[in-house]
């Protein structure tokens, strides 16, 4: 082999080297902008998140409930969770034909009763009436007056798709059972139990429930329920 050719040879082998060295930058970068790319998404997605909560203001609880759960009556041994949502129409007809019922069994002493009152219906209205109405609900709590508020909210429903009872509608049925004026109007005002709202419709969510009204004793779910089915399981608990 002549020596102008050993030197082609050597060239060609440099070039290829230095090509597949160009590759291997560009591909470095590429890879180290699209990592940038993920973390400054990422960051933004972080900020707006905690803007969102930060907006939604602190998580506080109304009487008689948790942080993921809805207020509870009574103080039986056995566990009734209602889960509805107060723009749901079967919700409401559920309670026209159970509630008397589960009150009964309230009084009773048989049973105490957790009222999960999520969102789930936001979009079915065009205000998220099913949070107002829940956050509401708890204000009337802290009266001492939910179980009146939850059922004049009832006999009261508005149709889905429509705007729902205003806040000062809410207000004035509150006022008119005998909560506090001010007190009242301040809490549905001010949406002071909307986060908790949103903690009891995502724990509800966690807890395989998917619709309202979902209804379970001591944890087990009652298909269709209705006041016999749910008197029958009491019974049998």
């Amino acid at each position: 082999m002549s020596k102008r050719h050993e030197r082609k040879s050597a060239a060609k082998v440099v070039r290829k080297q230095l090509a597949a060295e160009r590759r291997r930058k560009r591909t470095m970068w590429v890879s180290i902008a699209a990592v940038a790319v993920l973390v400054i998404a990422g960051l933004i997605g972080w900020g707006v998140y905690q803007s969102q909560r930060s907006d939604a203001g602190p998580l506080v609880v109304p009487a008689s409930a948790t942080t993921t759960t809805g207020e509870t009556i009574g103080n039986g041994p056995v566990q009734i969770q209602i889960y509805e949502d107060f723009i749901c129409p079967f919700c409401k007809q559920f309670e026209q034909n159970a509630g008397p019922a589960i009150n009964d069994l309230v009084s009773q002493g048989k049973v105490k009763v957790t009222y999960n009152t999520v969102a789930f219906l936001d979009p079915a209205s065009t205000t998220e009436y099913s949070t107002r109405s829940a956050a509401a609900a708890g204000c009337a709590a802290d009266g001492g007056k939910f179980k009146e508020f939850h059922d004049a909210l009832y006999a009261q429903q508005p149709a889905e798709g429509s705007a729902g009872l205003s806040d000062s509608q809410m207000i004035s049925i509150g006022t008119g059972l005998g909560l506090d004026q001010n007190s009242f109007s301040e809490c549905v005002n001010s949406g002071r139990y909307k986060p908790w709202v949103a903690s009891v419709t995502d724990a509800a969510s966690r807890a395989g429930v998917t619709g309202t009204p979902t209804v379970k004793v001591n944890n087990q779910v009652i298909p269709n329920p209705t006041a016999d089915s749910v008197v029958a399981a009491v019974n049998a608990a």
